[in-house]
């Protein structure tokens, strides 16, 4: 629309669909999108095996296996796991089918899907996911405290 104001201003460009955002911010903290430090199986890979991790992995793309870790897992928005999983903790954004074992806490986030039995000692379930399977929560053992002679 013409505005007598911007009369002497130059006409503004149409702004693009889709532009870059630069952010200082990490990105863990804007999306659910992998850490930096985070292993990535891209949306475009499919893979089939066993997988082991000493490290955080994100899955984007599909995996047939298993997979065991000692961090965390997530399976982002694309993701398709058709594996049982171990792991300390594991987001599900995207699909998995099999079972889960984690060691502190689950999450299956809105629109993200789950079939499968669960063990875990936390666990979180968003409006808007899909859980079908059972659920075993698992109470850590405490540390055990020396007694002391008398």
């Amino acid at each position: 629309m013409w505005n007598k104001a911007r009369e002497g201003s130059h006409p503004q460009q149409a702004v693009p669909e889709r532009q870059a955002v630069h952010s200082s911010v990490p990105i863990q903290a804007v999306s659910a999108g992998p850490s930096r430090k985070a292993a990535v199986i891209g949306a475009s890979m499919q893979i089939i095996g066993d997988i082991q991790s000493l490290e955080e992995l994100y899955i984007d793309g599909q995996v047939d296996g298993s997979l065991q870790l000692d961090h965390a897992l997530t399976i982002g928005p694309n993701g398709k796991v058709k594996a049982n999983i171990k792991a300390r903790d594991v987001l599900i954004l995207g699909s998995v089918r099999g079972d889960v074992e984690v060691t502190d806490k689950i999450a299956i986030r809105d629109k993200g899907s789950l079939v499968g039995d669960i063990k875990t000692s936390g666990i979180i379930i968003d409006d808007g996911a899909y859980f079908k399977g059972s659920i075993d929560i698992i109470r850590p053992t405490p540390p055990r405290v020396p007694v002391p002679d008398v």
